[in-house]
């Protein structure tokens, strides 16, 4: 595509109106309330009065391709933008020199489909500005509880997903914006502090305590967590292994090399406890087990969790690589001390049903 001149600011502009209304249904169909609103910012090449236009390359992504245009909803919703009344308010937010006032009808229309794409924090800011959002949140969180009490636990975890990331954050500066599901942090505060007891390793909780700080995370939400409490629990840990699923499709790619890592540790552990009961001759001896087990560099076992190395190589590093590939891992492991050198390792209570249900035991999953 030529590029073409900006014309002058405050040069009044000829702007097609078929394609502001196939951008304004791209952006529909597409569910992004990003490019919705640029549409109707005052430098939008939709404004007559803009020196923007959309025949540059700058504003192609604004404009469906061949593909969108043969969809039959992309279609459908460009037969609602075309509608007199709808028409007609669209062309009066784009004259008026005031911030705009969206359609909301189509507003609505664009937030259902974010909902349909995952995209969550589109819809939040969405239904919020149309003053639904809580009332959505609620509708969900309800039709979620109702699949769960029928034992539909794909889609109540689905439902809980949906509700919970139509969460705003009102503390936000410098303005209220919907909460992003930001694993890495969460991860580094759940294993803040170096456990000094068996007992302290997140992993190693009871098992009500685990389940629900599990449910916390995954959800992001205290709150939604606290909503499954009083289900029971096999339920609940159906309801923890179709939410770990949905949140990683790749789970199991990592739970064959979580079960690799878990065969790692399991030597490393006999051959310290060989050494400690042989009576090893002094902290030169561990040092050679360590060795002999993973060569000089202990950190192969985070590397396997991983599946590759993490720049720099510390512990809070593969954490947070963890955590962003791979959400519901950081719960199965803990840190360990290994000389002078601090890594991660993989941990699970043998007593508790979970590990096995999401194929982190190595006897359970061959």
């Amino acid at each position: 595509m030529a590029l073409r001149r900006k014309k002058p600011a405050g040069e009044p502009q000829s702007v097609d109106p078929e394609v502001i209304a196939r951008a304004l249904a791209k952006a529909i169909r597409e569910g992004d309330i990003v490019n919705f609103r640029l549409l109707f910012l005052p430098f939008s090449p939709a404004r007559a009065d803009s020196p923007e236009d959309f025949q540059t390359d700058k504003y192609a992504y604004l404009l469906p391709d061949d593909d969108m245009e043969g969809d039959f909803s992309f279609q459908d919703t460009l037969h609602q933008i075309r509608k007199p009344d709808a028409w007609a308010q669209i062309q009066r937010e784009l004259e008026a020199n005031r911030p705009a006032q969206m359609p909301s009808a189509l507003l609505l229309q664009l937030a259902d489909n974010a909902v349909r794409a995952g995209k969550y924090t589109s819809a939040a800011q969405a239904y919020e500005l149309l003053r639904i959002r809580g009332r959505m949140q609620e509708t969900f969180f309800a039709q979620a509880d109702e699949a769960l009490d029928g034992q539909d636990v794909n889609s109540a975890v689905r439902g809980y997903i949906i509700a919970t990331g139509l969460d705003y954050n009102f503390a936000a500066f410098p303005e209220p914006l919907p909460v992003v599901p930001d694993f890495q942090t969460r991860a580094l505060m759940l294993h803040g502090e170096y456990p000094e007891r068996p007992e302290d390793c997140l992993p190693l909780q009871e098992h009500e305590t685990f389940l629900r700080t599990a449910l916390s995370y995954l959800l992001v939400s205290p709150e939604a967590g606290a909503r499954l409490d009083a289900r029971p629990t096999p339920l609940k840990i159906e309801f923890l292994k179709a939410l770990v699923l949905q949140r990683d499709p790749d789970w199991h790619a990592f739970a064959g090399r979580y079960r690799e890592a878990c065969g790692m540790m399991r030597d490393f552990e006999k051959r310290i406890d060989r050494a400690t009961r042989e009576g090893a001759r002094g902290p030169g001896d561990l040092a050679e087990e360590i060795e002999e087990l993973l060569g000089a560099d202990p950190i192969a076992i985070p590397q396997r969790l991983l599946g590759r190395p993490a720049e720099g190589g510390e512990w809070w590093q593969y954490l947070r690589e963890l955590a962003y590939r791979h959400p519901a891992g950081i719960l199965f492991v803990s840190r360990q001390l290994v000389g002078e050198i601090e890594i991660l390792v993989p941990r699970y209570r043998a007593d508790s049903p979970v590990p096995g249900q999401l194929g982190l035991v190595p006897d359970a999953a061959e």
